[in-house]
């Protein structure tokens, strides 16, 4: 059973995969009475998808708005038949840039792969939920995973609900205009009705886009990093940062700060995959710790800094999230919540992952790390391409 943490005004659960965070998701949008907005990089046609979908249903026959934001390219797999019997039952979908060219890498067209990465809810302005898991099921689906995507949310009831409520309620309203589907009534809330919250102590909804908080998470990220005085670590399932997030790491561990680094044991994308082995010598020679997840794919993007800070949230600390999606974190000062995490992941790297380095795991011979060199240098290619390469990365 979650623990509920009383942090500022807010009640926080942490939950650990989809095991624990569909059910009280669906119980809640049981329970909506007004509203709720929905918004997931995938929503995939399967039983977690039905039983979520089945209970957004319910919610619309009760006279509850439902509105659901779905990323183009994510969820770009979700049957035309789902989308009908959602229109039909009174649930309102859009899409975030549904349209995609793969043929392309003009730099006019490359727009498009700023993506909807966050993975968000808001019920009635009361309760909400941030974090990385997907509307899809736990399991992968191969025979050789045992074990559900290692995952993290968190469900917030108390007065950020209501900030996280007017974050969805305005990119409603931003993509609604972009689609030409808005309503005159709706066009006045949008341009009158930007409410400002008062921050909420020891709690920070952490966005990412590219407006106004084109660096907020990485920011947020480098702070704690900078603050930490004896542990960090970080669990990410694409880890691939710039140059100046992996100083910071390196200055940490140079000034006698444990840094344990949780990444992705098995290949789910290659490239990416074997980009992020080519830092593994610089970051093993500054004492950092790497451990890679074995179990199952690795999913969580989450951290615990001296075991007072932590963030729990949708970006990956790749240039891809810190550049280029639509991402959502919280951060969250308080011993509790971040000790739960803590133990989580300690429990996580202890009975289900491999150390690397010298006298731990496999050692890597020259041809991995010579392909691991080669996709580090694509990765730095594709980046460069799309114009979004700057200092430190």
């Amino acid at each position: 059973m979650s623990r509920v943490h009383l942090v500022g005004q807010n009640q926080l659960m942490l939950l650990k995969n989809g095991e624990a965070y569909f059910p009280r998701l669906c119980a809640d949008i049981d329970a909506a009475q007004h509203s709720i907005y929905l918004e997931t990089y995938i929503f995939f046609a399967d039983e977690t998808g039905r039983m979520v979908a089945d209970a957004l249903k319910r919610a619309t026959a009760r006279g509850v708005v439902v509105r659901m934001l779905l990323d183009g390219y994510g969820s770009a797999e979700l049957p035309q038949s789902w989308l009908d019997d959602m229109h039909t039952a009174g649930i309102e979908v859009q899409w975030f840039r549904r349209e995609i060219s793969p043929f392309t890498l003009r730099r006019s067209r490359m727009r498009r792969l700023r993506r909807l990465h966050r993975k968000l809810v808001a019920i009635d302005s009361e309760v909400a939920f941030v974090g990385g898991i997907n509307i899809i099921h736990d399991f992968d689906g191969r025979d050789s995973f045992k074990s559900p995507r290692l995952d993290y949310a968190v469900r917030v009831q108390g007065v950020l609900s209501g900030e996280i409520h007017a974050v969805m309620r305005r990119l409603w309203g931003v993509v609604s205009w972009v689609n030409f589907r808005r309503r005159s009534k709706e066009i006045r809330r949008f341009f009158l009705n930007r409410v400002k919250h008062a921050p909420a102590p020891g709690i920070t909804l952490v966005l990412r886009d590219n407006l106004r908080h084109r660096h907020d998470i990485e920011t947020a990220y480098l702070n704690a990093i900078a603050a930490a005085q004896h542990e960090i670590i970080i669990a990410n399932a694409y880890f691939l940062p710039g140059r100046g997030f992996r100083l910071a790491l390196i200055q940490a561990a140079q000034r006698g700060v444990r840094v344990m680094l949780l990444l992705q044991g098995r290949v789910e994308y290659r490239i990416q995959h074997y980009a992020t082995h080519a830092l593994y010598d610089q970051l093993l020679g500054a004492g950092i710790e790497i451990y890679e997840y074995q179990p199952s794919f690795l999913h969580a993007k989450v951290a615990v800094v001296d075991g007072q800070w932590a963030t729990v949230g949708s970006s990956n600390i790749d240039p891809f999230s810190l550049m280029l999606a639509r991402e959502a974190n919280l951060a969250v000062q308080d011993d509790g919540f971040a000790g739960e995490l803590r133990a989580s992941l300690l429990a996580a790297i202890a009975d289900d992952a491999i150390r690397v380095g010298d006298g731990h795991g496999v050692k890597r011979n020259w041809v991995d790390r010579a392909f691991a060199s080669v996709s580090y240098r694509i990765v730095r290619l594709l980046i460069g391409l799309l114009g979004y390469s700057r200092p430190g990365m």
